[in-house]
């Protein structure tokens, strides 16, 4: 179980929490948990989420549960280190969608004193590190990876793997696009796609 810092009221300083992990996997409902406790105890917190990102709310950060909270959609990470004045806690929900400045700004911020709590894909669908995630996770003081569960084996899955035929690195989706996979899972079905890949051009 995570665990916050202990605040030391003498010393005045932030932190970065980064929470990842494949899709279906609860980061979303983790961040609005933390954020919702930080609320509940008085703090002054401010979510953030990319503008591109209009699946359920333009104006809310929400879980696959249905697990709600306010949020300012931004169209750069720039946005957030202009909007967030006199605030305790910072949330960043898919954080992988944004420009690779979203590692400064949430230095930045924990520099002058602001809790970071930050979710994003750690993996794009062909398995590889997404975007400004690598780099948050290495800055960060707490990595938190949760993992969602394989719809092929039922063991815990760490892939997003896209079912769709579409090549673009950002697609928005759901269970209908994607499914969580595990490593033997995920090695299996990509090598599916590259049969088929292979066939459709040997048919052509």
């Amino acid at each position: 179980m995570f665990l916050e810092n202990t605040v030391n009221h003498i010393e005045q300083f932030g932190w970065i929490e980064v929470i990842c992990g494949s899709m279906f996997s609860g980061k979303t409902e983790e961040l609005i948990r933390r954020l919702k406790r930080a609320q509940f105890a008085k703090q002054k917190v401010e979510i953030f989420k990319p503008s591109i990102d209009t699946r359920y709310d333009e104006e809310s950060v929400v879980s696959h549960d249905e697990n709600v909270i306010r949020c300012t959609p931004v169209p750069s990470s720039a946005n957030i280190r202009l909007l967030a004045n006199d605030i305790d806690v910072v949330g960043i929900d898919e954080a992988q969608f944004f420009d690779d400045e979203i590692v400064n700004v949430c230095n930045d911020l924990a520099n002058r004193g602001v809790r970071v709590i930050v979710a994003g894909l750690d993996m794009d669908f062909k398995g590889n590190p997404f975007g400004p995630m690598p780099a948050l996770m290495a800055t960060a003081e707490y990595v938190t990876k949760v993992h969602a569960v394989c719809t092929k084996t039922g063991n815990l899955a760490h892939y997003s793997h896209r079912k769709v035929s579409n090549d673009n690195l950002v697609l928005l989706g759901e269970v209908q696009e994607y499914e969580p996979l595990s490593r033997a899972a995920y090695y299996r079905e990509t090598q599916k796609d590259k049969e088929k890949l292979e066939q459709k051009k040997n048919e052509q």
